[in-house]
């Protein structure tokens, strides 16, 4: 099989709209994986048996069953329901509640790597409780474990593929749509490889460059 840069191309600009598509699901999901991760390490923090058991089977729950099967039944499921999205809008939920139950055992790890004589000095000092999470705890918290949610990012952004299944015209649906008119291959799932390492190698290194300014060992 010979490679046809002529027909590359031709598919390129539509195979950067499906880019940008795929760019956009992840941009919109990781923030909301990170405001969700919040409450759920708090929760599972919980002093009471009950709230943090249940949260904990939820993220159990959550975390063990497919992100496909997951998006599949916000896509299809939910319209049944009276509660129809746009496939993006299924997609960006589907993937942010997903990597939030990741992420909030991120905040679980970096919270509980705070210095215990930083919890004993706001208990000295009397501070309010939400003074002690705002401004003491959780920034030392996420600096410690910006490395790992840097990684997350580039996870989701991996993972954004399996938005081909409820119909979000991302890159790889893109490539596989122009594949299948044209009966060639090779150079659109190439192109979407490429593409793939070109963005996780630029997200890499603004992670890296995060964490150089802000984590702390």
């Amino acid at each position: 099989m010979s490679w046809d840069w002529g027909y590359v191309g031709q598919f390129m600009p539509e195979m950067l709209d499906g880019l940008r598509t795929t760019v956009l699901a992840t941009v919109l999901a990781y923030p909301l994986a990170l405001i969700l991760g919040l409450p759920w390490t708090l929760l599972r923090r919980s002093r009471n048996p009950i709230v943090s058991q249940t949260t904990r089977w939820v993220l159990e729950f959550i975390r063990s069953t497919p992100l496909l099967v997951q998006l599949f039944f916000i896509f299809y499921v939910f319209p049944t329901w009276g509660l129809t999205l746009s496939p993006l809008t299924a997609g960006v939920i589907g993937l942010g509640v997903h990597y939030s139950t990741y992420v909030s055992e991120v905040y679980r790890a970096g919270i509980d790597d705070v210095p215990r004589g930083q919890w004993e000095a706001t208990v000295a000092l009397n501070l309010p409780k939400r003074w002690v999470w705002q401004d003491v705890i959780l920034p030392q918290a996420v600096r410690k474990v910006i490395p790992t949610l840097g990684n997350y990012l580039i996870a989701m952004f991996k993972d954004t593929p399996l938005l081909y299944g409820i119909t979000v015209a991302e890159l790889l649906r893109v490539a596989y749509q122009e594949g299948s008119e044209s009966f060639k291959m090779l150079e659109p799932l190439t192109m979407v490889a490429v593409l793939f390492i070109l963005v996780s190698i630029v997200s890499s290194t603004l992670v890296r460059r995060l964490e150089r300014r802000y984590a702390t060992n």
